[in-house]
């Protein structure tokens, strides 16, 4: 069984979309998922899970919310080995950029390739992206409140689903997540 990650979009932000964990975990461990653990109040979920268990888990869970809870939220998964790599590839980490200015726009799917070339590297000043893959590193050195390069924008330039996390969250999820692999032989 490998380790996965679930990021959930818009959870328990800003007094909206109030959802325990304890019952988001719950959720997990009805849909065949194992050593589930939830990172802060806002939609972080580590867990295991065979991998056709796995494979369903965004569909599931977000069905389970949407039933469950009454709310719609956008459910964006990678494996332990997907948030390592992420973790090794950010072109931001260089001395003299303040950790708290790097955040991840974790995608639901690849874009097309067409749609990140017409993204705008200018429409924030201040504030650069990289897109590499289904993740977008950002360093937003004014911080995440006055940056235009929000998830509605890359929602809609990529045509894909975004939930982004600061990159303390991103390493604790890593670790968290490489600490439930499975010993290798």
């Amino acid at each position: 069984m490998a380790a996965h990650v679930v990021l959930l979009r818009g959870v328990n932000v800003g007094g909206k979309n109030r959802m325990a964990m304890k019952a988001l975990a719950a959720m997990f461990e009805k849909a065949g998922c194992t050593a589930v653990r939830t990172h802060i109040q806002s939609g972080n979920v580590v867990f295991q899970a065979p991998e056709a268990v796995a494979r369903r888990i965004p569909d599931t869970i977000a069905r389970a919310i949407r039933t469950g809870v009454g709310l719609t939220v956008p459910v964006v998964m990678r494996t332990a080995a997907d948030l390592a790599s992420v973790t090794k590839r950010n072109p931001f980490l260089k001395p003299g950029v303040q950790p708290e200015a790097l955040h991840v726009a974790f995608l639901a799917g690849v874009p097309a390739a067409d749609r990140v070339k017409r993204l705008d590297p200018k429409r924030s000043p201040g504030d650069s992206f990289t897109v590499r893959g289904r993740d977008i590193y950002l360093h937003l050195p004014n911080g995440t409140a006055r940056s235009k390069l929000t998830n509605a924008w890359f929602d809609a330039a990529l045509a894909t689903v975004s939930t982004v996390r600061n990159w303390r969250t991103v390493l604790a999820l890593a670790a968290m997540a490489a600490s439930r692999e499975p010993e290798q032989s």
